[in-house]
């Protein structure tokens, strides 16, 4: 299960709409590793600015790994955390999140770090099995 979902959420789920911000806990707390650190990625661009920032390196450990594949491989979790930190994120192998404005200034390196090439070129022995 990806998400530890309460049984007061899940009876709103099924009344109808749910409220952005209870589904936006529900990931913080259901998946603390990734909420980090797309969080702390989002601190560092706007700190230090620039066309984006990244994380390049791997998860401590399963769980945690796992815990990031969830929130980038899930649309609806992925939305939920652009739209709520005002971000668009991509992201290549196991643990290569980044994020960049979403205001559109930097989609011609969003485009480059989502392209195949960039994909290829991110490539590497050690992530084979990550």
């Amino acid at each position: 299960m990806s998400l530890d979902v309460s049984p007061a959420l899940l009876a709103q789920a099924e009344r109808g709409e749910v409220d952005e911000a209870a589904f936006v806990d529900c990931v913080r707390t259901s998946l603390p590793f990734a909420w980090d650190m797309v969080s702390s990625l989002v601190a560092q661009l706007r700190v230090d600015g620039g066309e984006f920032a990244d994380n390049q390196t791997p998860p401590p450990d399963e769980q945690a790994r796992g815990q990031l594949l969830r929130a980038m491989a899930s649309d609806a979790i992925r939305g939920t955390l652009e739209r709520h930190f005002g971000v668009r994120l991509a992201f290549q192998n196991c643990h290569r999140v980044a994020v960049f404005p979403a205001d559109g200034s930097a989609d011609e390196r969003l485009a480059r770090f989502t392209s195949v090439r960039g994909q290829l070129l991110n490539q590497s022995p050690t992530l084979r099995d990550c």
